[in-house]
């Protein structure tokens, strides 16, 4: 199995020096090039064509966020984990979503936490899906441009197997920020019946994660956001 070719961009040296020391100790991630300016790291990442791009959100010549949109623009192979000195900020979060990164991170977060994320972009999974759900106002946001920006590009054919009224409700929760442990709170069941559930309500709509079954439920009028 190849290794998980990385890029680091980072304005400070210091900080892709620290990066560098945990990530080069992994066995299964390389780091293949550097960088502390975003138009640079443009290039490199056409000459490189690296799994995963590491990097800042603020960057000299072209900020993180822009860096983001056009890699993604052009190629959908490569992923992008973004980190904030500024912390978990919600309209950096909001922003981050809309650029198409897979992760989203403040600068201050566990190096176990972001080797784990490396691995898990790598492999296509968009962690930043995790994150937006337990923000309400992020939720309710990214949900509204789904729906005024038609962002799908084509219809999904209609449900083969419905869902049932306690499927619809929970995705109703989770659309409104909830998290499992707070959705078997109000509807006073266990947590692994609401992990029960949702694998169900994944399986049935064919998507890979929460996000998804929320925009899905949204576009086919299943459930609604205020």
């Amino acid at each position: 199995m190849e290794n998980i070719r990385v890029l680091l961009v980072d304005a400070q040296a210091i900080y892709r020096q620290g990066l560098r020391s945990v990530i080069s100790q992994e066995p299964d991630i390389e780091i293949v090039g550097e960088s502390g300016d975003g138009l640079e790291a443009l290039d490199l990442v056409e000459h490189l064509q690296p799994d995963v791009v590491v990097a800042d959100v603020r960057l000299p010549g072209l900020e993180g966020l822009e860096l983001a949109r056009k890699v993604r623009m052009a190629t959908r192979s490569i992923a992008f984990i973004l980190l904030s000195g500024a912390g978990d900020d919600e309209e950096m979060l909001f922003q981050a979503i809309r650029a198409g990164a897979a992760a989203f991170f403040s600068k201050d977060a566990a190096p176990s936490e972001l080797l784990r994320a490396i691995r898990r972009a790598a492999a296509g999974e968009y962690l930043i899906n995790e994150t937006v759900l337990t923000r309400p106002k992020v939720a309710s946001r990214v949900l509204r441009e789904f729906r005024e920006l038609n962002l799908v590009e084509k219809e999904i054919e209609p449900l083969l197997m419905p869902l049932s009224n306690r499927e619809v409700e929970i995705l109703d929760y989770i659309a409104r920020g909830n998290s499992n442990k707070e959705i078997a709170r109000a509807l006073k069941i266990s947590d692994q019946t609401v992990k029960n559930h949702i694998t169900s309500i994944l399986r049935k709509l064919a998507v890979n994660d929460r996000t998804q079954a929320v925009v899905f439920a949204v576009r086919h009028g299943l459930i609604q956001i205020d």
